[in-house]
């Protein structure tokens, strides 16, 4: 690996970023069959255009996860295009930002990508004018979250577990299922103590202990369930309500604080809050359990109605960027998806810490998507347990 000399050398060269989209040839802005169509009011058909007009446009504005716009300044210094961010607290919050209509894109989890492009609030991107595409992990492209009838819906950012954290002054530091969250005699001990995130999205996560606990229910993918398996996931759920002490929203300071006073000794947790305890010292572990976890794989996409699109494309293929990917990696704790930040990070063994390359590693992380009628079987006549059931239903769970 190369040490931190080398880290800075290339971040200071960041502002050949555009002059590097140059290389793809001029006239390529119409796609082709791995490229997706652009219908995009405004934007360039080259990357050399795209660069003009993102210096006439000045600026780009952001929907984001905490933490997750990085290098804002050697990316305006190198484009023009000033750069505004507005955190989104939850998946939900921030699909109700974007149709405000205020905003030139976003980075979306699977569970909000889906609704995005099925509504049509997120336009195609065509990847012949993002270079840096081509350096993104073959592995996590031409998902069903992050494309649409074989066409890409956006870049992919960087993918993460949902832990399992716990307080090694209070559990045993070999617990390795999720077990101490579900089951009965873990739930009285830890009563009061259980941390979980707030969102409908985490009926996956009784699902997937479902899934490896009663097989006779047939569940093959924690977001795709049938009413049967739907109810007892919730049934799970309103079994373990009485017994949690804080359901965390996005804001991570929440949890952060929680387990840092004991108040917290176990949950649910993104890489993120685990690193922040880690480095403050607090006695926790964070690991994927044996069952298996959820987990996030999020994109950049551009809004359809974008008023900034060449600054948006410009920023999608910054944060494409092994620089860009190094930095948010690191800061937010997850695994790059363009592998050549491996090369950048601080921490020479992150990749390896974070499974960046290990693509069997990811096997039974079962990335956030949006729950659907439609079940991915042969039978054409079984139906799902839609969105608006789910949040209905986790409405139901909180109380």
């Amino acid at each position: 690996m190369k040490g931190r000399t080398d880290r800075v050398a290339r971040w200071a060269a960041l502002g050949l970023l555009v002059a590097a989209l140059s290389v793809v040839a001029a006239g390529c802005g119409g796609g082709d069959d791995d490229g997706g169509s652009t219908a995009l009011e405004g934007l360039g058909s080259s990357t050399e255009e795209i660069a003009e007009l993102a210096r006439e446009e000045g600026e780009v504005n952001l929907v984001i996860w905490p933490g997750y716009a990085v290098l804002t300044d050697e990316f305006t210094a190198a484009t023009g295009c000033k750069v505004a961010t507005k955190d989104g607290a939850s998946s939900d919050d921030m699909i109700s930002l974007m149709q405000t209509g205020a905003y030139d894109g976003g980075s979306f989890s699977g569970n909000a990508t889906v609704r995005l492009m099925a509504t049509g609030d997120v336009a195609p991107v065509d990847t012949d004018l993002i270079s840096n595409f081509a350096d993104i992990s073959e592995g996590i492209k031409g998902k069903d979250y992050n494309s649409l009838d074989g066409e890409p819906y956006g870049v992919p950012h960087g993918r993460g577990p949902n832990y399992l954290m716990f307080r090694t002054d209070e559990l045993p530091e070999d617990t390795d299922s999720w077990a101490v969250i579900w089951e009965d005699d873990q739930l009285a001990a830890n009563k009061g103590k259980i941390s979980i995130y707030d969102d409908s999205i985490f009926i996956a996560d009784a699902a997937l202990y479902l899934k490896a606990t009663q097989p006779d229910l047939g569940i093959e993918d924690p977001y795709q369930l049938t009413q049967e398996q739907f109810d007892a996931a919730v049934d799970l759920l309103k079994k373990q309500a009485p017994n949690v002490g804080e359901y965390w929203p996005g804001d991570v300071v929440k949890q952060i604080g929680s387990f840092t006073n004991g108040d917290s000794t176990v949950g649910t947790t993104w890489p993120y809050q685990y690193l922040q305890l880690q480095k403050a010292n607090v006695p926790v572990a964070a690991i994927k359990p044996k069952e298996g976890t959820t987990g996030w794989s999020d994109t950049w996409m551009v809004s359809s109605s974008a008023a900034n699109p060449n600054c948006m494309y410009l920023w999608m293929n910054h944060m494409a960027s092994p620089e860009a990917q190094a930095a948010v990696a690191e800061g937010f704790g997850e695994a790059p998806v363009n592998l050549k930040a491996c090369d950048l990070t601080t921490n020479p063994n992150h990749c390896d810490d974070f499974h960046a390359d290990d693509e069997s590693w990811w096997e039974d992380v079962y990335y956030w998507t949006t729950p659907d009628e439609t079940c991915k079987d042969d039978d054409d006549e079984t139906t799902c347990v839609t969105q608006a059931d789910w949040k209905a239903a986790w409405t139901e769970i909180r109380g």
